[in-house]
């Protein structure tokens, strides 16, 4: 005999694996570190965040695990940087079989052309300063055009979704990342995080990628999304006057990798390194020898490490132009929980006062 209760209890025990998966995190995979702790801001307690590339990782050499590739698998949401930054990516998620959510951090941003950027780091030395205050004027002006964007897109919740798809519009126009997979580089710098109004992009985006995944916790990202933004534009604030401060024959900075374009052109600086926009990539002698000739014949004073290169080079150049190593630079990864730079926030206030410590003394 079939009872009220027995129908009662079948029918909770139905309905129990539905709640249960309903109140299950979205799973959410991110490529590197620094695009991590962006993700784990917005998503809280909403997600369970899994990076690929670590803390002090470096994705340009990464290698992808078979642990990496069952996470991708899982995922619900895979949140990229973009532009070519993941070279091993098509090959992960096609053994992962990913088949859900993609977000792009970088679409919308305006990316630095990788050949306008080499052309503009082999102009004649001997004016650099002067070139790039002609080239600072310029970038400016740029600047002021994608502001009206971002805050547009900034201020206003309501229209998340339609931002993001204006967005996506504007970055297919020069996109079209995977067309370049078998490039050392691509055809633009990937390293955009490195300009504080660019990650105002990459929240957006990865706001709304969430929201769009996981409409029923929408509010909660949004809200996430505007205290994040506030800390953001005081930080930005902070770093231009910082930068505004050093004196004008003191804005050069020689780095390991050329991982700082957006930082250069959003901050007034004039950045050279050894090598290209990949680790993977060897300075050449005739490189080195040039950059040593530039270190000598402008007075620079310090040059730069960083956290996931090889210094042994920057040690040497150091050494044969008198300049001293004016501290570590972290540019494509975080530091440790209890570094210098464990989030985005730290990162971009540590490498700010570290170069304006060195330069500016």
């Amino acid at each position: 005999m079939i009872t009220r209760r027995l129908l009662l209890t079948t029918a909770l025990a139905t309905a129990l694996p539905f709640t249960a998966q309903a109140d299950q995190p979205l799973k959410v995979v991110t490529t590197f570190s620094i695009l991590g702790d962006m993700v784990d801001v917005i998503g809280g307690d909403a997600i369970e965040l899994t990076s690929l590339v670590g803390r002090d990782g470096d994705a340009h050499v990464y290698s992808p695990s078979p642990q990496d590739a069952k996470a991708v698998s899982e995922a619900d949401v895979l949140i990229i940087n973009g532009l070519e930054f993941e070279g091993w990516l098509e090959r992960l998620t096609e053994a992962a079989s990913f088949d859900g959510k993609l977000v792009v951090a970088t679409d919308g941003i305006e990316a630095i052309a990788y050949d306008d950027h080499a052309e503009e780091k082999h102009d004649d030395h001997d004016h650099a300063e002067n070139d790039h205050d002609h080239d600072h004027g310029e970038h400016k002006h740029d600047d002021h055009a994608h502001d009206d964007h971002a805050h547009d897109d900034h201020g206003h919740d309501e229209h998340a979704h339609d931002d993001h798809d204006h967005s996506k519009e504007k970055h297919d126009d020069h996109a079209g990342h995977d067309d370049h997979a078998g490039h050392n580089h691509g055809a633009f710098d990937p390293h955009a995080w490195q300009s504080v109004e660019n990650a105002m992009i990459y929240v957006d985006n990865i706001a709304n990628g969430l929201a769009q995944a996981d409409p029923d916790n929408a509010s909660d990202y949004f809200t996430n999304r505007a205290a994040y933004m506030a800390e953001l534009e005081a930080l930005q604030t902070e770093i231009t006057g910082t930068m505004a401060a050093l004196p004008a024959d003191r804005r050069t900075v020689v780095t390991s990798h050329d991982a700082f374009g957006y930082f250069e052109q959003s901050y007034g600086l004039r950045f050279e390194a050894p090598v290209g926009l990949s680790t993977e990539s060897e300075a050449s002698a005739g490189d080195v020898a040039k950059l040593i000739t530039q270190i000598r014949d402008q007075g620079i004073a310090a040059v730069f490490v960083e956290t996931i290169t090889d210094n042994r080079l920057m040690e040497q150049i150091a050494n044969e132009t008198g300049a001293v190593i004016g501290g570590v630079l972290y540019s494509d990864a975080l530091s440790g929980e209890d570094g210098p730079a464990p989030t985005y926030l730290d990162m971009m206030r540590y490498n700010a006062a570290t170069i304006a410590g060195a330069l500016g003394s």
